[in-house]
């Protein structure tokens, strides 16, 4: 399905249809800050392994990485120091993700790198969407270095390539094609990992 739902005012009916298939353990595709992004209910273990599959990611040697609504339940899912506290407050929200140790809550799909990337996008779409289902959504980004910037960015074509394989792609209007910039925050010397959309000053 594809799905109109606009940025500035996405429409409750929408974001409940997309909530409902993210509770039954489908999978989305939905604007951020940068590129279109895949995600799923962050706490559905079944779901995640199925993304991964999907993007042929290994969860033992790959960061995975999850949407919060905001930065006040985030440390339910990773370990912040005071210092990375008071960094993410400073960027958040925007196109960022920061690397931070896992704690408890997170199933154990997560444990296993101890690391999770944490992000909250300047985008009140699936932001939105995440307030109202109650948990983080695990993301990765679609766009393959090897392919059209226009297969990554344009709804319609991301939902030519991905309808098989997803059951929802959100149309919020063209997307970007810069990721966000990752920075590692496991300990208090923090250091950009990889330089995208964001600047930051550490």
């Amino acid at each position: 399905m594809l799905l109109k739902i606009y940025p500035q005012n996405p429409n409750q009916k929408e974001i409940d249809k997309v909530v409902r298939v993210l509770q039954e353990g489908g999978i989305v595709i939905y604007p951020t800050d940068t590129v279109y992004a895949m995600g799923c209910d962050a706490m559905n273990v079944r779901a995640v392994e199925k993304i991964c599959q999907l993007k042929g990611i290994n969860p033992q040697k790959n960061n995975l990485s999850i949407i919060c609504y905001d930065l006040s339940g985030i440390s339910e899912y990773a370990k912040v120091s005071n210092a990375a506290f008071k960094l993410m407050r400073r960027y958040l929200p925007g196109p960022y993700t920061f690397i931070l140790p896992t704690s408890g809550e997170l199933p154990k799909i997560y444990k296993k790198k101890k690391e999770v990337g944490i992000r909250v996008p300047d985008n009140n779409i699936i932001r939105e969407i995440v307030r109202q289902l109650g948990n983080p959504v695990m993301t990765t980004s679609i766009h393959d270095d090897d392919e059209y910037i226009e297969y990554s960015t344009d709804p319609e074509l991301i939902y030519e390539k991905y309808q098989n394989q997803v059951e929802i792609v959100i149309d919020g209007g063209f997307g970007g094609f810069e990721a966000s910039t990752v920075v590692d925050c496991t300990t208090d010397d923090f250091s950009v990992i990889r330089q995208g959309k964001g600047e930051i000053d550490l």
